[in-house]
């Protein structure tokens, strides 16, 4: 069994009003994504590494990769028009067999721990199909302008990743999504959309997603300190 980590690489960056993607936003002297796939690349059950990105950024990844002594990283592929089709055309360029494992991270979650990514993986191994996620512990209110009701949060949690799912179950997942025109928000929502289940792995409030200005300081802050 082999062990294959998608990175999808292509997201543009918007909300955070930057004039580049925020994964290559530097922090430190070092780009964003260089400290996400080195989680990867130091991970002993994790054999190679995917990039699918926008063609513009193949020239800077591939500098990064040897700046960074980025091994494990195998092949750096065009992405696609959203996620979903970025992570589809990484999972169609693999040699993979039926039980490889696909883990699925968002390049822009620098702070996953080794710790709930082993964790995630044997559970993976086990179960197939797995998401990292945290339990939501805030009051939870649905409204737009005002206050319509309040929600329990005793069964919701937040999705996090990496996202784990045998080849055979992701690929299977992604062609049923191209074949309904479904678009889902991440690969668990395809993977339970095709009928599979999905387990639950605890994640951590610090493996958050770059998404905003707030973030960036907030991140700025974390490897300062």
């Amino acid at each position: 069994m082999k062990i294959y980590a998608i990175i999808p690489a292509g997201g543009s960056g918007k909300r955070t009003g930057k004039s580049i993607p925020k994964q290559y936003l530097k922090f430190n002297g070092q780009e964003l994504i260089a400290y996400t796939l080195d989680i990867f690349q130091q991970n002993n059950l994790v054999d190679e590494i995917i990039i699918p990105a926008g063609k513009d950024y193949f020239e800077k990844l591939n500098s990064i990769k040897e700046t960074f002594g980025l091994t494990k990283v195998s092949n750096i592929i065009e992405g696609g028009r959203e996620r979903q089709n970025s992570v589809f055309n990484a999972l169609s360029s693999l040699n993979a067999v039926d039980d490889d494992l696909i883990i699925v991270h968002d390049a822009v979650r620098p702070l996953l721990s080794q710790e709930i990514l082993n964790n995630a993986i044997e559970t993976a191994i086990e179960h197939r199909s797995v998401v990292v996620a945290i339990k939501a512990k805030d009051t939870l209110i649905k409204g737009t302008d005002m206050v319509n009701e309040y929600l329990s949060r005793e069964e919701i949690y937040y999705a996090q990743t990496p996202q784990i799912f045998s080849f055979s179950i992701l690929n299977a997942a992604m062609e049923k999504a191209v074949k309904e025109n479904f678009p889902g928000t991440d690969e668990s929502m395809l993977v339970k959309n095709a009928g599979y289940n999905v387990h639950l792995v605890e994640g951590s409030s610090l493996n958050f997603k770059v998404t905003t200005e707030s973030d960036i300081d907030l991140l700025h802050l974390i490897l300062k300190s």
